[in-house]
């Protein structure tokens, strides 16, 4: 052999969604110039693939046809040659010296590569007597022929294919150089390969495939010579093996040896299961009986390393769900040949993980328009819908929600039936799943351990779309183990981490979970291990049968009497609109984590509440009916209390205050709280709010004096906390010890009408909050700060410029800038969108570090020129801050702003 012969696996190409199972009719077109080869190469290579059997079209013209582009004969040969090229599975492209001279052979290059790019035909380029490089940039006798033409637009056309065809990897024939039947030799050979492969059935309708294709192949990139492994990842029903069928295909034929290893869950259980898989894997690819008998595990890994590691081998391994069976089928890359790929579908990404595959693709659920064709083509043998079945359709896709699966199976059920039984049926399946659907889905519930089937099973009936941290607290006080669980169905995609690190799970999965739950017991609810259905719940409360309860919800049901029995074993209780005023007698919650008795009767937490050291969460919003918090001391694991809203609410126990796990402390909105904690050592305390909580009084006694209340000196340790919410208060000033909130963040000082003074800012403070504007805050008062150090008084101008020379001391390490002014509320003008009152008021604005290098325009508007009939809701009346601030680490040593049009006169 030579030099010049030469040929490279070529990348593939991506057909169409419904040219992926296409049948074709012919191995080989073959398509050459005729007076060049028609007498020579072209004619010995088509006996030798005729001698191999190979089904190749040979369509020759006279000169006269060949060069004609006017005649009825020319144009009927062309329409049926163009569909010869269709159904041909190669193409063979033979280029002479002569061919671009042929409008014919042009043409058919054009068709050649369209198909190419559509139907995924493979092209198998021969140079026959050319130089490759002159094909490509259509030099020497191809610049030549193309001159003749003048026609641009097909010009450029024919160009483009002829420098498609150049770049695919091929034969170079060069002239007077090697033996032309070696040549043919080798083309037959891998046109053999290409055409004598067993393609695999993909599916009926191959709707979405395409797309999931091409990213995956990306993925594979088979034009690069390493070895890698992609692994294909999804719930069960989503397309996987769909998917990784069209994949090998599409590119079995670029690789020396393959293999579609399938259903290897199902295989590994059988006796002797990894065996007879090593087996086949060998029988498929050396075509040898007697070297694919292994007899045990670890000699088939040693044969399969010794026999494949020289190889290029494109294997597929479907529905893994063990580690064992990728150890023993593909357990390193070194075990097969450079440019090998190995691709491995599954629901467990802890397999693909735990292996170190180079890449992990996740098949994502159909898009509304996939889900509709897919489901109308098996419910009505076409690509959209009958129109009167429209709005059944939609709820049909819907309830199958984007898997394959469940649009296939429920369409195929549907076809045929009239629009009374799509009715009835679609109603079934809301009480009932199909079975079909929940058999492929339960699977990989089946593969759980007993406490992550009790994870699983509480997501369903109870915690889809609850955020994560909050479900894990509750189960972790069941003894399930929840951090490790929970990652453990994130990996067999059984459920997601969604926005926010809220809990999702497919409908169809929650549905599959719930049916489990119903077969426990199907006939009495009491029996089952957990209730979700209202008219259950009703039967279970009345009957009393169920003792073992560890969540009970309630969100919608209404009831006009209360039970006499709740079970001790709960964990969550959460009973919006509870219909008694206390809680059963015999009820003592030790075992309580989470308790929600929004808009109770309750007048008081009493007896009941004396013994949850396990309660975590409590909120008792809504309830008009309370009127005191007692003591709580007996909840040291306390880590929100959550109290919005009880208009009747007047005295919270002073042992509150002493909660050190409590991070969220809220009573907003209680107007007639009086009596508040005299101290409050809430190490934990992340948020506090006390919004509207205009009657607060009976503050404790701090060092730090303020003229209403001494509020602020127990909140001297608050590193933790990171937003105060004090609006509608009736502070008169902010103490400095306010200075020591190092976490604080976010102070929320709305309708605050009595505040006169801000004496210091928390150091690390982002958000200021005045009737929810993030400007800055807003207080009456005309006096600046004593703690700002530079001041500049200006009585004649709406313009006030500062510049500030940093000392020299900090050498630019300023974190912040504060800034300061009295607002002076002339005559006339309209203060409404700025909520204050007829005085002066002071606006005070801080800047962190981040905003990098300060140049500041802060401007008030002015409110001069509009008239008594203006629109109030036009005037948003925010203060506008123009930074002019590129990031950079540090403050120069010189900053100015300007402050303008402060009167607003």
């Amino acid at each position: 052999m030579t030099s010049s012969m030469t040929f490279q696996f070529q990348r593939p190409s991506f057909p169409s969604s419904n040219s992926i199972t296409h049948q074709w009719t012919h191995d080989v077109f073959l398509s050459f110039r005729g007076k060049d080869t028609r007498n020579n190469f072209t004619a010995h290579l088509y006996n030798a693939f005729q001698k191999k059997g190979i089904n190749s079209t040979f369509i020759d013209y006279d000169e006269n046809n060949e060069l004609t582009t006017t005649s009825s004969r020319g144009e009927e040969i062309s329409q049926t040659l163009l569909k010869t090229i269709e159904v041909s599975r190669t193409s063979v492209v033979v280029l002479s010296r002569n061919y671009a001279s042929s409008i014919c052979c042009l043409n058919e290059l054009m068709k050649i590569i369209e198909c190419k790019e559509t139907k995924g035909q493979i092209v198998l380029p021969v140079f026959w007597k050319v130089d490759p490089s002159d094909v490509r940039h259509q030099r020497r006798s191809f610049g030549k022929a193309l001159a003749q033409f003048q026609d641009n637009i097909m010009v450029k056309r024919w160009k483009a294919a002829l420098k498609d065809v150049a770049n695919l990897s091929g034969w170079h024939i060069a002239r007077g150089k090697g033996n032309e039947s070696e040549f043919i030799k080798e083309i037959v050979q891998m046109v053999s390969i290409i055409v004598n492969r067993t393609y695999l059935n993909v599916a009926k309708y191959p709707v979405g495939i395409e797309s999931r294709v091409k990213d995956i192949n990306l993925l594979l990139s088979i034009g690069r010579n390493d070895i890698r492994m992609v692994g294909i990842l999804g719930v069960g029903g989503i397309g996987k093996t769909t998917i990784a069928k069209a994949i090998y295909n599409l590119i079995a034929h670029q690789f020396e040896v393959s293999c579609f290893l399938a259903n290897v869950r199902e295989t590994s259980k059988q006796e002797s299961g990894l065996v007879q898989l090593q087996e086949t894997l060998l029988s498929e690819i050396l075509r040898d009986a007697r070297i694919s008998k292994v007899g045990n595990v670890d000699r088939g890994i040693n044969v399969i390393k010794h026999r494949l590691c020289s190889k290029r081998v494109l294997l597929i391994l479907d529905d893994v769900d063990q580690l064992v069976q990728l150890e023993t089928l593909a357990g390193k890359c070194d075990w097969f040949g450079l440019g090998s790929r190995i691709s491995i579908t599954t629901r467990d990404k802890s397999l693909l993980t735990n292996h170190q595959v180079d890449f992990t693709y996740q098949v994502k659920e159909m898009d509304h328009s996939e889900a509709l064709q897919l489901f109308s083509w098996n419910a009505f043998k076409r690509d959209k819908p009958v129109d009167e079945y429209a709005e059944l359709t939609e709820r049909a896709v819907h309830y199958a929600g984007g898997l394959p699966l469940a649009l296939m199976v429920v369409g195929s059920d549907l076809y045929g039936s009239d629009m009374i039984q799509w009715e009835s049926a679609l109603d079934k399946y809301k009480r009932i799943p199909n079975k079909n659907i929940q058999e492929i889905l339960k699977i990989s519930y089946d593969r759980l351990d007993d406490n992550e089937k009790d994870i699983f099973l509480d997501i369903a009936c109870f915690f889809k779309g609850k955020h994560a941290n909050y479900v894990i607290k509750i189960l972790d006080k069941c003894g399930f183990f929840p951090d490790i669980g929970i990652q453990v169905l994130i990996d067999k995609s059984l459920i997601t981490i969604e926005e926010y690190n809220n809990l999702g799970m497919h409908d169809l999965l929650q549905e599959m979970g719930r049916e489990i739950v119903q077969q426990e017991s199907p006939e009495e609810p009491g029996e089952r291990s957990r209730l979700w259905f209202h008219e259950d719940v009703r039967h279970v409360l009345e009957e009393n049968t169920m003792k073992r309860l560890r969540l009970f919800i309630n969100r919608n049901a209404l009831f006009s009497g209360g039970p006499n029995y709740l079970s001790n074993e709960l964990r969550l209780l959460e009973w919006p609109e509870y219909p008694l005023q206390s809680l059963p007698s015999n009820f003592h919650g030790k075992r309580l984590v989470v308790l929600k008795m929004r808009n109770n009767l309750f007048k008081g937490l009493h007896d009941g509440f004396k013994n949850l050291q396990n309660l975590t969460i409590m909120d008792f919003s809504n309830c008009e009916f309370l009127t005191e918090v007692p003591d709580l001391s007996k909840m040291p694991n306390l880590e929100e209390l959550t109290l919005d809203n009880c208009t009747n609410l007047v005295e919270v126990h002073h042992s509150v205050g002493f909660l050190d796990k409590l991070k969220v402390l809220r009573f907003v909105e209680c107007s007639n709280l009086r009596s508040f904690p005299r101290s409050l050592k809430l190490r934990s305390l992340v948020v506090l709010m006390l919004e509207d909580c205009s009657g607060l009084e009976n503050f404790p006694e701090i060092e730090c004096k303020m003229e209403d209340s001494d509020f602020f000196t127990t909140l001297d340790f608050f590193s933790t906390l990171g937003q105060l919410d004090l609006s509608g208060s009736s502070f008169v000033s902010l103490p400095s010890c306010m200075g020591g909130f190092l976490g604080l963040r976010c102070l929320k000082l709305d309708d605050c009408k009595q505040l006169q003074e801000i004496l210091v800012l928390p150091p690390k403070m982002e958000e200021g909050h005045l009737e929810d504007h993030l400007f800055g805050i807003i207080f009456p008062g005309n006096k600046i700060p004593d703690w700002f150090c530079h001041h500049k008084e200006n009585s004649t101008s709406d313009l006030c410029e500062i510049d500030i020379n940093e000392p020299p001391h900090l050498d630019g390490e300023i974190i912040g800038m504060a800034l300061c002014a009295v607002i002076e509320l002339k005559d006339g003008i309209n203060a409404k969108a700025f909520h204050l009152s007829g005085s002066d008021h002071v606006w005070l604005r801080y800047y962190l570090q981040e905003y990098g290098d300060v140049n500041l325009d802060v401007h008030v508007p002015t409110k001069r020129g509009r008239s008594d009939d203006d629109d109030d809701d036009d005037d948003d009346g925010n203060l506008e801050s123009n930074l002019l601030v590129p990031h950079q680490k540090r403050y120069p040593s010189t900053m100015s702003f300007t402050v303008s049009d402060l009167n607003l006169g």
